[in-house]
């Protein structure tokens, strides 16, 4: 619900920007490709060994079509062969279900006889896990360009780079930020098996909504501790922690950064969260509405564009901002149907969708208005944004970016007027809905000719075969509800 850290965009150079920033422009290990696709050199691997002795194991990732994280867990000794000529992984592995099952409609399993795809480790990802048991150290890889065949157009973070280097190409730099809401839950279900909030540090379990409650907050003080231990011992600047609208929701900020780092970090703190939570006998749940009666969970993407000398296109002294953010809100408008699925991506995330629950409902804009989906937060000059509210927190960070900056390109080359902006109560004034049935999503994607020239043909096939088999195998269950309502009422 809070801002998320948005400072001067001028200043990409400086602090964590230039942290996040130096990880892209390495070299590219064992390749001769001149893009964003860059990977961390040998030495990097040699100074993690030498200065973590103790470390024995290392947790492989790379992230799929769902965004979870998917790999191997590799010896010590295996590292630096990681580094040095990548790692064959299974073409399958970034064609799965979120249930974890081959989607034979991909094109990645049968055709290709699941061939080997080489992934390659990214630069600053190779990090401890302090909350394991066995000292492990995690590195993140991603899909080689060309050794990474056929599996590479698959790969959310290499869509992400494609979009970004359109938008370089026009002399476009985009600047984003990630904040992610989650509910903190007990491992144990309560007495019915329903999910249920976390105990207290006090040993009490909340039952009362207490949005910015600071003394939410000093309950969850050890989690918190150790959180900002691991987010500090990770390179990932986490900021503002507030109390949310329901008993054991938290959103913890992230502070702004070039795009593609930027999602880095964020795909890696939520790994973090779910980690720490975990060593403290709770579970961070991020599924979009674990719970009918109170606050669903949301993911708001903060966006800029800036120049090549780091400047913010977006920069007025007009809280609306200049006529380029205005037609990057168009075009993020004239194109938010067909992208949605990449905002919310599973059968629960339309259950977010409610009037008057601080989730967007229509294709609508605004400055400093929480009741509109892309909102203009107020601030000095040299701050102007775009605050795109939609996503929930089970959105992939790498496609929901791609999505929003494939928009902003497309309102930016045409110039898009995204009408005037909602003033006092959006849901009220709402004349166009979103669409907020999962197969509805699913069928604008697959046939808009927008995305198809916007995300390729290659990955779409992937990634729409993977949301349609899970389409048909959630509306194949029966369940409860089914029991409930038809069992003796049909």
């Amino acid at each position: 619900m809070s801002a998320a850290v948005y400072a001067n965009p001028v200043c990409l150079s400086k602090s964590s920007a230039k942290r996040m920033a130096c990880a892209d422009t390495e070299r590219l290990s064992g390749a001769s490709e001149r893009n964003m696709t860059t990977f961390a050199p040998v030495q990097e691997a040699r100074d993690f060994l030498e200065q973590n002795p103790d470390i024995e194991l290392i947790e492989l990732f790379i992230i799929d079509a769902n965004g979870m994280p998917r790999g191997k867990l590799l010896h010590r000794e295996e590292l630096l062969a990681l580094y040095e000529s990548g790692r064959p992984l299974p073409s399958t592995m970034l064609g799965l279900s979120i249930l974890g099952e081959d989607v034979e409609n991909s094109g990645l399993v049968w055709e290709v006889g699941d061939i080997d795809c080489r992934a390659y480790p990214l630069p600053g990802s190779l990090v401890r896990l302090p909350w394991r048991q066995i000292p492990t150290a995690a590195v993140q890889v991603s899909m080689h360009p060309t050794e990474g065949l056929p599996a590479t157009p698959a790969d959310p973070r290499q869509l992400l780079i494609r979009v970004i280097e359109r938008l370089q190409a026009d002399g476009f730099h985009p600047v984003m930020a990630c904040e992610l809401e989650f509910y903190l839950l007990d491992q144990k279900r309560d007495a019915n098996g329903r999910p249920q909030p976390a105990l207290d540090a006090d040993g009490g379990r909340p039952h009362q909504t207490q949005v910015y409650g600071l003394r939410e907050l000093e309950q969850i003080e050890p989690f918190l501790k150790d959180l900002y231990e691991a987010c500090k011992a990770q390179g990932i600047p986490v900021r503002t922690a507030i109390s949310e609208y329901a008993p054991g929701q938290v959103e913890i900020t992230l502070e702004h950064g070039p795009a593609l780092a930027a999602m880095d970090q964020a795909v890696r703190y939520k790994r973090l969260v779910k980690g720490v939570a975990h060593r403290h006998g709770m579970q961070a749940c991020f599924m979009a509405k674990p719970f009918a009666e109170i606050a669903g969970t949301g993911m708001h993407m903060h966006v800029s564009v800036a120049d090549a000398q780091g400047r913010n296109l977006f920069a007025s002294e007009d809280p609306a901002g200049t006529p380029l953010l205005r037609q990057a809100v168009g075009g993020m408008l004239a194109s938010l149907h067909e992208s949605l699925l990449m905002f919310c991506p599973n059968a629960n995330s339309y259950r977010r969708f409610q009037a008057n629950s601080y989730a967007p409902l229509a294709p609508t804009w605004g400055v400093d208005n929480r009741t509109v989906s892309l909102r203009i937060p107020g601030g000095p000059a040299n701050t102007r944004h775009v605050e795109h509210r939609i996503c929930g927190a089970d959105a992939n960070p790498y496609l929901a970016a791609a999505a929003i900056l494939a928009g902003i390109h497309r309102g930016l080359r045409e110039q898009l007027d995204p009408g005037a902006p909602v003033e006092g109560n959006g849901y009220a004034q709402a004349t166009t809905l979103l669409p907020t049935e999962w197969s509805a999503s699913i069928q604008a994607l697959e046939s808009s000719p927008w995305a198809r020239e916007a995300f390729g043909a290659e990955f779409l096939k992937v990634f729409l075969a993977v949301k349609r088999a899970e389409y048909r195998q959630f509306m194949g269950e029966v369940g409860e509800q089914d029991w409930r309502w038809y069992l003796s009422n049909a």
